[in-house]
Parts: structure tokens; C-alpha cells; sequence
């Protein structure tokens, strides 16, 4: 029978996977998008680290009766500001809305952290306010970032920023309901089972941000290359 370690060593090979993929494609995208890149590899690279330590046993502690994985929010706290961080900077989005947003979703971890060490029903109260700011993050992304996405990207980039903003939210969605039925809520799914659902969300949401994003910066640069040969040729 399958155990946590075993999906925290599935966790760490498909991170580790991705990232040599992301890594690879640093060398496809055009050298004007590599800096802003890097944060694409940076995600599940930070997650590597928690996976191998978390594999090995470390980064737990017990709270109220069930096991709380310290590793596991602080590689949150790292990586899911890179996500919102990457899609301001490819939206253009203003300093204040930046920093806005990188705050708040860190808040929304440090919320989520502080409720599972929490007793309830003050546990319920904290992830309750965690919830509102990701509510907060989620308004930044539809309006005033997509305000700025829409009037300084191309329709390609355009459609990049919303299927990276749509895939996040909707997978990052699932897991205040895991929180929820899990040890640290209701209760209703074991440790176990709520680290293989979100070992898996981790991997799609760190790899699969990045593989979405690589494949359609690729593309721009195709563009823009037929572009410029298309303006040679008419200079011709």
C-alpha cells in the first residue's frame, strides 16, 4: 500500500521533471522574455527542495492531532507569489497592483498556515480570512491587471494571460476545499489522501503554468521572427 512518503516522491520527481523541461526551454523562448522567464523555472525548482525534504520526514509538525506540513506552506509562501508576480509583469500591470497582489497572496498562505496550527473554531476564523484575500488576489486578476493586460499586449499575449490566470485560479480553488475536508476542517479525508490531491495539484499548477506559458512564448517568438522577415522582404 502506498504511503505519503510515496507521494511525496512522485511529487518531487514530477517537479524535478518539469523543471529540467522549463530549464531546457530557457533556451527556446526569445532572449527578450528569458529574465522574466526564469520565475517559470523558479516555481517548481523552490518545490524540488520541499518535496526532497518533505520525502525524507522532515518539515512536519503535530497541531491538534494531525500532522501539519511546514515545509509544504513555505514552499507555497515562494512560489505562488512567482505565479501572480509572473502574470503582472506579462499584463504590464502598475507597481501598486503588483505589489498588491504579491501580498495578498502571500497573506492568503501565512492565513491558511496560521488556521491548520490553530484550535477551532478560531481555525475557521483565520481561514476565513485567508479566503477573503485570495478573493482580493482574484479581483486583482480579472480587473485592474486585466485592465492593464488589455491595453499593452497583443490578442497572442492577450489570450496567454488569460489562460494562465484562468488555469491558476480554478486549480488554486481546489485547495481551500481540500484545507476544508481535511484534517485541519471538517476532517472528512486523511493526511494521506489529502497529500496525493494536492502532491497532484502541485504538480499541475507549478508544471503545468510553465509548460503553458513556455509553449506560447515559443510561439510569439515565431511570430515576431515572421514578422521581421516579412518587414525585410517588403524593405527588399
Amino acid at each position: 500500500m502506498a504511503t505519503i512518503t510515496t507521494w511525496f516522491t512522485l511529487g518531487l520527481l514530477g517537479e524535478l521533471l518539469g523543471t529540467a523541461v522549463l530549464a531546457y526551454g530557457y533556451t527556446l523562448v526569445p532572449e527578450e522574455t528569458r529574465k522574466r522567464y526564469l520565475l517559470l523555472i523558479a516555481i517548481p525548482g523552490i518545490a524540488i527542495v520541499a518535496y526532497a525534504l518533505m520525502a525524507m520526514g522532515f518539515g512536519s509538525i503535530q497541531s491538534e492531532g494531525h500532522a501539519v506540513y511546514v515545509i509544504r506552506y513555505a514552499d507555497w509562501l515562494l512560489t505562488t507569489p512567482i505565479n501572480v508576480l509572473f502574470l503582472a509583469l506579462l499584463a504590464g500591470a502598475s507597481r501598486e497592483d503588483t505589489v498588491k497582489l504579491v501580498v495578498l497572496q502571500a497573506l492568503t498562505i501565512v492565513f491558511g498556515f496560521a488556521g491548520a496550527v490553530t484550535p477551532s473554531p478560531i481555525s475557521y476564523g483565520l481561514f476565513a480570512v485567508g479566503a477573503t484575500l485570495f478573493g482580493g488576489v482574484i479581483y486583482l486578476l480579472y480587473r485592474n491587471v486585466a485592465a492593464a493586460a488589455e491595453s499593452t499586449l497583443s490578442d497572442v499575449e492577450m489570450s496567454l494571460y488569460r489562460t494562465l490566470r484562468n488555469f491558476v485560479v480554478v486549480l488554486w480553488l481546489v485547495y481551500p476545499v481540500v484545507w476544508l475536508v481535511g484534517a485541519a476542517g471538517l476532517g472528512l479525508m486523511d493526511v494521506e489522501t489529502a497529500s496525493l490531491v494536492i502532491v497532484y495539484l502541485d504538480v499541475v499548477t507549478k508544471v503545468g503554468f510553465g509548460v503553458i506559458a513556455l509553449l506560447a512564448m515559443m510561439n510569439l517568438g515565431t511570430v515576431s521572427d515572421t514578422d521581421d522577415e516579412m518587414v525585410a522582404t517588403a524593405g527588399d
